[in-house]
């Protein structure tokens, strides 16, 4: 019989919690990564309304948080979720979320304006844009791959545009999913409330 050795980690001092700091916040916590500039008016948290639209469900209205965040390494974290409203912003029911991060393509050690972004979300999609730094204040992406699970609905591609218009988040949606062409999807407005 083989004798059982303890688990290395076994009579070690416990873990405390997670050390490092990460920030929505510019004022404070870690030091944006320099690779991080072109990104940076995205950094906080974002929070407003917005539509949807496609053939196969009917049109809604939803309300949306986004939170940008950084812990002084060269990619944002990205968090997105939402809940349908009704016409005066009650809340009816959760819907989306989405998590992700979003990177600059880095080459010889400086940022480039090409962009990396993965997302994935509940609903068993997994999401990966390429995607380009227009302005300062705009960005946009076109999928490169999709993954999803076997119960997942079937979405072939995407298309996102962000832009910074008189200090809000507005962006649009574009999908080809369940058998349809690229169309526009979803589009909202989300005003700065942290960062």
């Amino acid at each position: 019989m083989t004798d059982v050795q303890p688990p290395p980690w076994e009579g070690l001092a416990p873990v405390g919690e997670y050390p490092f700091e990460e920030t929505h916040d510019l004022r404070s916590g870690p030091d944006l990564h320099p690779a991080l500039l072109g990104l940076l008016p995205l950094v906080g948290v974002w929070r407003g309304r917005g539509q949807g639209d496609y053939p196969t469900i009917e049109g809604f209205h939803y309300g949306q948080e986004i939170r940008f965040s950084h812990d002084g390494r060269p990619f944002l974290f990205y968090e997105s979720r939402s809940w349908i409203i009704d016409a005066d912003a009650n809340p009816i029911r959760p819907s989306h979320r989405e998590v992700g991060w979003w990177r600059p393509v880095i080459v010889d050690g400086k940022a480039t304006e090409e962009l990396e972004i993965l997302t994935s979300s509940p609903t068993g999609i997994i999401e990966l844009y390429s995607g380009q730094i227009i302005t300062t204040t705009q960005w946009q992406m076109a999928t490169d791959g999709i993954g999803r699970t076997a119960t997942a609905k079937e979405v072939r591609g995407g298309q996102r545009l962000y832009g910074i218009v008189d200090k809000a988040l507005l962006y649009t949606f574009d999908m080809a999913a369940v058998g349809q062409p690229l169309q526009v999807h979803l589009s909202a407005r989300l005003e700065r409330v942290a960062g």
